[in-house]
């Protein structure tokens, strides 16, 4: 008896080696084809909370709407489909496959003696009630591989959970989702769903919003995955209220815009006549400490020309169209007395033309700004067009005194799904750990500034594969690859400008660094550089 094999129908064995969820009207079915697996589950339509309608004070706007990735009232993501099914083969050569998987919110196991419990009816199940294969591999009597394999697998996962390290069991839940090990990955995240919280430390706030990217990733694809994500925005106001305060407690992007008004202040030191064109003008902040910097030149300051281009869906953080913010930046020219025009280009990065642009060959000295903008832009990975370069090749035909850079110092643009999950980790663990020490746990707008500012990149990263993944981030050694391969060649940052961004940073933690390599600037947190900036001529 000991050496015979049980084979069994897949639903008593899992009956025995799953973890006994409470139920929830959820059913996970299988369809074994030779093409692939069918998955299909029916969800009950329980009321639940998105993202994007939780507010500081912990109370939540409640919704009874399939097929809408959300937020629990606890600070767990959940993810309710009403009769879906996705058709799922291997995910690492698919990556625009769709995934299905039942989520409840029940506990999986109340002790490590549990699991081992269950293991060992695992055991019994697929290879005798005599068998000793959690103790020693040493039997004699032939095994079934797959059975080891499996069992060998679950004996892992009880390890990460019994450890109860968070970073390791959200490791382990994006790898089970890697393999399309769909019940390990159902298993983990209703362990995660415990152990992650919205107010709670920075590995337990990223770690519910990367829950919530695993979850949308097993629950929607393509062209689905931001109509699941598109849940209700905050007010206007607010939306500037939370990027305000990001802006103010975090030097990442004062650093991006300094260090990139100090390089054109520079190149365009003795120029009468300016035009700057910022590919992401926003709401027009980062030229407002340029303009007050010409204005007190010592031979007077020269007539500055800025051409604002913003893709149109932008208007909503802004409150309005690009007509703001050259009415914001006029009045203030005019209040320290520079000569100032302001074009506007209501166009996607993807849309822009020379036509666009509004050049005046000869007339002005001219200077181009692409400041956390073209990791947004698509290239060869995901279009033949390649717009990411396009744009590069573009902006060198117009012979420009300097150009500026500023990205975010990671690497997720053509990562597979596993890499780029860790990467993305380690680079908003160090962004979140940031956050605590300048934001207050008990600061009422934080969790919002953290949801609205930071978390839907975070779910993108995770979630989205081909066009619907427009957060690709490429490491400075890859920028200056393209940059080259357009013909621009380095425009070392000065002195004067580092020096300015050292005293930037006397007003922050002593954990930010700077460190000034190959002519670039990197901005990071301890050991973790999280911003680059450079020029280019």
């Amino acid at each position: 008896m000991s050496n015979r094999l049980y084979y069994r129908t897949l639903e008593e064995a899992e009956a025995h080696c799953l973890p006994q969820f409470q139920s929830f009207d959820q059913q996970l079915c299988y369809n074994n084809g030779s093409q692939g697996t069918d998955f299909s589950f029916q969800g009950s339509n329980e009321p639940y909370c998105t993202l994007e309608s939780s507010s500081a004070t912990g109370s939540y706007t409640v919704y009874n709407s399939p097929s809408t990735v959300s937020f629990s009232p606890y600070g767990s993501p959940n993810s309710q489909q009403e009769s879906q099914s996705y058709r799922s083969s291997d995910p690492r050569h698919s990556p625009d496959n769709a995934y299905g998987s039942p989520m409840s919110t029940s506990c999986v196991t109340e002790d490590v003696s549990d699991l081992k419990h269950k293991l060992r009816e695992l055991e019994t199940v697929m290879l005798g009630p005599d068998s000793d294969i959690i103790n020693s591999y040493n039997s004699t009597f032939t095994t079934n591989k797959s059975s080891l394999e499996m069992m060998d697998s679950w004996r892992g996962t009880m390890g990460v959970i019994s450890g109860g390290d968070l970073k390791q069991l959200l490791v382990a839940c994006a790898k089970s989702v890697w393999d399309n090990d769909l019940l390990t990955a159902q298993w983990l995240m209703d362990e995660l769903r415990q152990m992650v919280s919205v107010s709670g430390e920075p590995i337990q706030r990223l770690g519910a919003y990367m829950l919530e990217g695993l979850v949308a990733r097993l629950a929607s694809s393509g062209s689905s995955i931001y109509k699941a994500l598109r849940c209700k925005e905050p007010a206007s106001s607010d939306l500037l209220s939370y990027m305000h305060i990001l802006y103010e407690v975090c030097p990442y992007f004062k650093f991006g815009y300094m260090s990139a008004n100090g390089a054109i202040a520079e190149a365009m030191k003795d120029e009468n006549r300016v035009h700057i064109i910022d590919f992401q003008i926003g709401q027009g902040s980062q030229w407002i400490t340029l303009i007050q910097a010409f204005s007190a030149r010592p031979r007077g300051p020269p007539h500055i020309r800025i051409t604002g281009i913003d893709d149109p869906t932008s208007a909503y953080a802004r409150g309005g169209g690009l007509n703001i913010v050259g009415q914001k930046l006029s009045r203030l020219a005019q209040s320290v007395k520079v000569p100032f025009e302001f074009h506007s280009a209501a166009v996607s990065g993807c849309d822009v033309r020379l036509e666009n642009l509004g050049v005046r060959q000869g007339d002005e000295a001219l200077a181009v700004n692409f400041a956390f903008m073209l990791h947004h832009m698509p290239d060869e990975s995901v279009s033949t067009q390649n717009h990411r370069d396009r744009l590069l090749r573009l902006v060198k035909s117009l012979s420009p005194k300097v150009v500026t850079l500023v990205e975010q110092e990671s690497n997720t643009n053509t990562a597979a799904f596993f890499p780029r999950f860790l990467e993305t980790l380690n680079y908003y663990t160090a962004m979140f750990e940031s956050i605590d020490v300048t934001l207050p746990r008990d600061h009422k707008k934080r969790i919002s500034v953290e949801q609205h500012c930071l978390a839907r990149d975070v779910v993108n990263i995770i979630a989205c594969e081909g066009v619907e993944r427009v957060e690709r981030h490429e490491l400075l050694g890859k920028w200056r690859s393209r940059f080259a391969m357009a013909g621009f060649s380095p425009y070392p940052l000065s002195s004067p400008v580092n020096a300015t961004i050292k005293r930037l940073l006397e007003n922050y933690s002593d954990k930010y660094r700077l460190e000034e390599r190959e002519g670039a600037l990197y901005l990071g947190w301890m050991d973790r550089a999280l911003v680059a900036s450079c020029a280019w001529k």
